[in-house]
């Protein structure tokens, strides 16, 4: 991360001002001694934002909150749980393609799907980590960081903003970060991760797919195509 890589002008309006703070000058020569020490740090540095580049603030209708980037070569894009076209799809995704297929009642080939997010992001879903980089097979390396604060801030920022949101709470993690996300104001629906260690003790059949679209289609809005889409 540098100073140059600005957010998207309206989440610049909403959390531009943290990057002044004490606690984001010190993430931010974190992150060059790393890059001077040699280490490679996942995503590049233009996706670290992607989540908001792709959803402007007034747009979000959706919130996934992951932890921190996947830290092996060419799979972190700025994406919660996405992966770029191309690659396999990891364990939490392959079991977040399976909930979709039970709950909305559609096939989900594996061989032939792509593990790439993007669709969502574009159709309104925040796809956030609370870590927004990683070293290179170091999982969880740049946890403690200062990113939690930047995206502590960002969430209750954008709670307060906005209305009626849908938060799909995945795990204690995420469904901690969302701890002062107020629930007479937003939609809070709460499962364990779609990790293999987790996915059957809740997530798995907890239809949080199809529950999301009738909470958009409530407030008059369109409904998510969760479906993943064909490789290329």
């Amino acid at each position: 991360m540098t100073r140059s890589l600005a957010l998207e002008h309206s989440w610049q309006s909403l959390i531009g001002d943290q990057f002044d703070q004490p606690y984001m000058q010190t993430l931010r020569e974190f992150l060059l001694t790393e890059k001077r020490a040699g280490k490679r740090v996942y995503p590049p540095g233009s996706q670290m934002f992607a989540a908001m580049d792709l959803v402007p603030v007034e747009q979000v209708r959706v919130v996934i909150i992951g932890q921190d980037p996947y830290h092996g070569p060419n799979q972190a894009m700025g994406l919660s749980f996405s992966v770029p076209e191309g690659q396999p799809i990891p364990p939490s995704l392959r079991n977040m393609y399976a909930e979709i297929e039970d709950d909305l009642g559609q096939p989900v080939d594996l061989s032939r799907v792509s593990g790439d997010l993007t669709h969502w992001a574009q159709q309104g879903v925040l796809l956030l980590n609370a870590v927004l980089s990683v070293e290179h097979a170091q999982a969880a390396s740049h946890q403690g960081k200062g990113w939690e604060l930047f995206t502590d801030e960002l969430v209750k920022r954008l709670a307060n903003r906005r209305e009626g949101l849908v938060f799909l709470l995945w795990g204690s993690y995420a469904q901690k970060k969302a701890a002062q996300v107020a629930a007479d104001r937003h939609h809070l629906l709460k499962a364990p991760h779609p990790s293999p260690l987790s996915a059957h003790r809740g997530f798995l059949g907890c239809k949080h797919f199809s529950a999301a679209n009738r909470l958009l289609e409530q407030q008059g809005m369109a409904p998510i195509d969760w479906l993943p889409r064909q490789r290329q």
